[in-house]
């Protein structure tokens, strides 16, 4: 039962000064989530705009503050597999991959229970659901205060980059409409957004790539296939995502960069002039934690454009390129090839 708490209409408070900061912000937290307000927390991934899963109004301000598509899924946020049991249809392979990769970067879509409590806005009226245990202490302390699943993208405007810090979501949202709380629990250790798996037949499939690599999964079920059918099953599918608001170029040798872009680099033994590197020794995880800070970081007033080195396509050198590669893609308006539309600092096109 919702409590009669008054909601606040904006506030940041700060989670890493130590366990009982920590706790006090989840307490906080969990009260709004169950008066139908929305927090803004960390996970091991990003941070996440959270509602009450089962609220279908709370939900319903997720997509309206984010100006996200509604036939676009959210990631259900449970505290252990049994919660996650309650709302979906565990079948075996499930199970095996939970009790590998939970709580951690991973995200299972599996057939929604037609009878459980979720709010279908949260599916997007979709017969299955996308469910994830984050890791993160602060996500798992929410979710325990919480006593509700919590639905909870990226905490940004849809299409933009995802969101690593605190200071990102204050950057996004500056009007703080909707949003009642941030939670800021500082760096998000890996930076980028759970893989997901589409567990519905009889295969696993590929929905998205992210912060668990694709041949970790396979060592544990075997052969995974990636998704070509075009729906949009789960977050992170659309074609343009992830994106800053200039123009962004992929695989582009350095000697190749344009007057006016600047240049990530990736690795050793690269050019330091205009450029910033993901990772001077090569390592993929230092450089998935880097890409969206950096990108955000060079999305101002100034630099006509940002271009990418080559990243290596293994391990979470996939996820890396899945998101370059989004947001390399055409916005909407946007011709491929052609004038980019104008844009904000922060990612939303002016019409």
């Amino acid at each position: 039962m919702n409590e009669a708490i008054e909601l606040p209409d904006f506030k940041v408070v700060e989670a890493t000064e130590g366990p009982a900061a920590a706790l006090a912000a989840a307490q906080e937290g969990g009260a709004i989530l169950r008066a139908g307000g929305l927090v803004a927390f960390p996970t091991e991934t990003v941070y996440g705009l959270g509602a009450d899963a089962t609220n279908a109004k709370a939900v319903a301000t997720i997509f309206e503050i984010k100006g996200r598509p509604t036939f676009n899924p959210l990631i259900v946020h449970v505290k252990d597999e049994f919660q996650a049991a309650e709302l979906a249809e565990f079948n075996d392979m499930a199970q095996k991959l939970a009790h590998a990769f939970w709580p951690g970067a991973l995200t299972l879509v599996l057939k929604r229970k037609p009878d459980g409590p979720l709010a279908l806005t949260a599916t997007a009226g979709l017969d299955t659901v996308a469910l994830r245990v984050p890791a993160h202490p602060i996500a798992q302390a929410l979710l325990h205060e919480a006593g509700v699943p919590i639905a909870a993208p990226s905490a940004n405007k849809s299409g933009y980059v995802s969101p690593t810090q605190a200071i990102h979501i204050l950057m996004q949202f500056k009007d703080r409409e909707g949003l009642n709380l941030i939670i800021d629990g500082g760096p998000c250790p890996i930076g980028l957004e759970s893989t997901i798996l589409d567990l519905t037949g009889d295969a696993p499939v590929l929905l998205r790539s992210g912060g668990i690599a694709v041949e970790d999964i396979e060592a544990v079920v075997g052969p995974v296939k990636t998704d070509d059918s075009g729906d949009v099953k789960a977050p992170g599918q659309l074609k343009s995502h992830y994106a800053p608001s200039i123009p962004l170029r992929i695989n582009v040798k350095p000697e190749d960069r344009m007057k006016g872009e600047s240049l990530i680099t990736f690795g050793p033994d690269m050019p330091r002039r205009a450029a910033v590197n993901l990772s001077k020794t090569g390592d993929l995880k230092e450089a998935a934690a880097n890409l969206f800070t950096m990108l955000r970081a060079l999305d101002m007033p100034g630099i006509r454009g940002i271009a990418v080195v080559p990243i290596p396509n293994v391990g979470l050198g996939r996820a890396i390129n899945d998101r370059l590669e989004r947001a390399s893609a055409p916005k909407d308006g946007e011709n491929p090839g052609g004038p980019p539309k104008p844009h904000d600092p922060i990612g939303n096109i002016q019409i």
